[in-house]
């Protein structure tokens, strides 16, 4: 029976209570599995780890490996590249597999024992079995006859043939978009003082594991490796720094759908009725790099390593294969310090399909007992060895000491950097001048605020659209309806007391809020643009957005009552063409008013630039001696004429065409006004002329599509307008 729905009043803080006491509750049976009899005796303490033995440590020549070429009787002679794809040839069916070709990059598929004769894949080379054999590595011998870890067999056929970059991945992923270089940092530039990246703080020097879920606006996910007893902690950071780009060597993607958790979120968290997970995180949270002494888990299924990183790449060999790759992750992000290089965790860049079907937890006991262990030993281990390979070989000696893998390991470890330097691989120099060094202090200009948003989850098989009552559920239809539209919000007051309050009214509905003033402030990311031409800065917000549905541009004293259009089309442009107080035509015959005279003017010069098909439909609509004037505090752009609009804009140049003018010219050269949204916007409360003592209760109503002009100065303002609005959306007074 599903525990009871959460009361809708609850405020931000229980609700914080209860989803910990929810998270500790779904890891405490496991953990109390894991203490008394979910796991054996040499699970919990492996003998190496109780007696450790003395192992001898390899003795490698460097120098003395001799060079193995990509001979032209190798497996695929011709195949080179600088940019890879590695996934493992699975016996899944086709329709299970939507990874595709990516232009531009090698895709790379490894059989192992289960892989199917007939085994194919659209646009990628198979590297059998008979084929890893001939390839004359040393650390093909040591590898699995099934699983993930035989990828170092195509890991080091990648590198042999020119790789720059490997994107480590999944068959089951499909990339968003198709376009890989569009989600990761794939060309990376080294150049110190070039663009800068948000980071972790090492405000708390006793923080070394951090839940990335939570910075992307799922608090109560983690990722498979994470440590369970670190489930419950779901608060967003207080604040982070900044680092500069360049060193990201390792970078993990978000994964939509069905995220790589473990079987203690998938098995307590799904119920048999509930339909398969699909999970979304925030497409425009920031990128997030982790300092010095912070990890986080890594997977083998959506990840891009650096040439600087290809040592890492590596999967264990002796543990099991669903924690090969968290024990990798860990393992090299310790190494990777040593380089001056750090992990950077990225929006969503994949959407895997939960085929119901979750790994069985004995698959992964061995991780839940020794993960937090492994963090510790890492964040103690320290090597005084002289080159980057002998401190990895240090580190690979120490780790099968300590019972954290095998043996065999150690062996294929040291295969595997012999391979590396026999195929050309240059070792980076070691840059690890910062791992003990006092921590700077962190100023007041130093910290950098980002407020994740929170979407949609599930609490113990309980869906958050099932919890509860009406009031929740229209929130969430609101938000499913606009949550892929960008709001854009130009301030016409003073932002430093506004801009906060714009976000916290629309962002729990828009897919992200950008605010616009006259007035930049990058404190609170509020970017400068004129509003008389605040048309000409449209085209910059649509590139920073490229996957949103649409765009909404909103000036600060119109206020958007969004649950009274989701029957509108966003697929068409929406304005203000059918409310007469705000859409005009302004006759040019005759009129004396030089202001006029010189917008007709340059509006005639910027037409008669358009291409034809736009020429011809402005004329269509308006005469060769009038103008449209129209107010445009509101108007809605879709995706599929984001193009035109940013085209026509270069068109204007220079032209000083007021925005009042360039937007009704915009979008009659864009289409006809019997194409535009006739649903939106013609429950329009629109006021020119207002005496100066009115109130926001003589004009404002929830049954407005939206309302002009409502006039918000400061908190009290907000204030009075949220519990106005509250009528249409009653979770509205949570914010006040």
């Amino acid at each position: 029976m599903p525990p009871r729905a959460l009361p809708t009043t609850s405020t931000p803080a229980s609700r914080r209570v209860v989803y910990v006491l929810l998270a500790a509750l779904a890891t405490a049976p496991f953990l109390l599995l894991l203490l008394y009899g979910g796991a054996s005796p040499s699970a919990l303490c492996p003998t190496s780890y109780r007696t450790p033995r003395r192992l001898p440590y390899p003795s490698v020549l460097w120098s003395k490996v001799p060079p193995l070429p990509a001979l032209s009787t190798s497996p695929h002679p011709d195949l080179r590249g600088s940019r890879w794809i590695v996934f493992t040839a699975s016996p899944h069916a086709p329709r299970h597999r939507p990874l595709r070709a990516v232009p531009g990059w090698q895709v790379l598929a490894v059989a192992d024992e289960a892989t199917p004769a007939d085994w194919s894949h659209p646009g990628a080379v198979l590297l059998t079995l008979t084929d890893q054999g001939r390839l004359g590595f040393r650390s093909v011998a040591f590898l699995p006859a099934r699983g993930p870890a035989r990828k170092a067999a195509a890991y080091l056929f990648a590198v042999q043939r020119g790789a720059r970059v490997i994107y480590d991945a999944d068959a089951r992923n499909a990339v968003l978009g198709g376009n890989l270089t569009r989600h990761f940092d794939v060309d990376l530039d080294q150049r110190h003082g070039g663009a800068v990246l948000l980071q972790y703080s090492h405000a708390n020097p006793n923080r070394t594991i951090v839940n990335p879920f939570v910075h992307f606006g799922q608090p109560s996910i983690w990722p498979r490796g994470l440590p369970l007893e670190k489930a419950g902690e779901l608060d967003a950071e207080e604040f982070y720094t900044e680092i500069f780009s360049g060193g990201q060597f390792m970078q993990q993607g978000m994964c939509n759908g069905l995220p790589d958790v473990d079987s203690v979120f998938y098995f307590t968290r799904k119920s048999l009725e509930m339909e398969a997970f699909d999970f979304q995180f925030d497409a425009d949270a920031p990128k997030v790099a982790l300092p010095q002494g912070m990890m986080t888990p890594v997977n083998s299924v959506n990840t891009l390593f650096h040439s600087p990183a290809f040592w890492g790449l590596a999967l264990p060999v002796s543990v099991s294969p669903m924690a090969s790759d968290v024990i990798r992750g860990y393992w090299a992000q310790r190494i990777l310090w040593e380089i001056g290089g750090y992990l950077v965790v990225y929006p969503p860049t994949v959407h895997r399909i939960d085929n119901v079907r979750g790994h069985p937890f004995d698959e992964e006991k061995d991780l839940h007992v020794n993960v937090g262990k492994l963090i510790k030993f890492l964040m103690e281990w320290r090597s005084s060895k002289l080159t980057l390979f002998e401190r990895i070989l240090d580190l690979s000696y120490a780790m099968t000491e300590e019972g954290f893998w095998s043996e065999k390991d150690l062996h294929f470890m040291t295969a595997w950097l012999q391979d590396l330097v026999a195929i050309g691989y240059r070792q980076p120099r070691l840059m690890s001048l910062e791992i003990d060094r006092p921590r700077a202090t962190i100023g007041h200009g130093d910290k950098k605020g980002f407020g994740p948003k929170k979407l949609p989850s599930v609490h113990l098989g309980v869906e958050e659209i099932g919890e509860v009552s009406t009031d929740i559920g229209n929130l969430i239809k609101w938000r499913k309806h606009f949550g892929d539209i960008v709001l854009i919000v130009h301030c016409t007051e003073l932002v430093d007391r506004t801009a906060l309050e714009w976000r916290l009214l629309y962002g729990r509905i828009f897919r992200a809020v950008v605010v616009l003033s006259e007035q930049s402030n990058s404190d609170l990311a509020v970017e400068f643009s004129n509003l008389t031409q605040a048309y000409k800065y449209l085209p910059k917000v649509f590139d920073r957005f490229g996957g949103a549905q649409g765009f909404l541009f909103l000036q600060d004293r119109m206020v958007f009552n969004y649950w009274n259009l989701l029957n509108a089309d966003k697929a068409k442009l929406w304005i203000t063409n059918q409310v007469k107080e705000s859409w005009s035509d302004v006759p040019l015959h005759g009129n004396n008013i030089e202001w006029f005279v010189n917008q007709g003017d340059m509006i005639k010069k910027a037409v008669s630039n358009f291409p034809s098909q736009y020429q011809d439909n402005y004329r269509r609509s308006v005469g060769e001696n009038n103008l449209i004037r129209c107010s445009s505090e509101i108007f809605y752009v879709p995706q599929r004429y984001t193009r035109d609009f940013s085209d026509l804009v270069k068109v204007i140049g220079s032209l000083d065409i007021h925005h009042s003018f360039a937007v009704p010219m915009l979008f009659l050269a864009i289409d006809s006004p019997s194409n535009f949204e006739s649903k939106a916007l013609t429950k329009l409360v629109y006021r020119a002329d207002l005496p100066s003592d009115t109130t926001l209760s003589t004009i404002y109503t929830t049954e407005a599509h939206a309302v002009y002009p409502v006039k918000v100065q400061n908190e009290m303002d907000f204030v009075k307008l949220i519990r106005a609005m509250a009528l249409g959306d009653p979770f509205l007074m949570e914010l006040v």
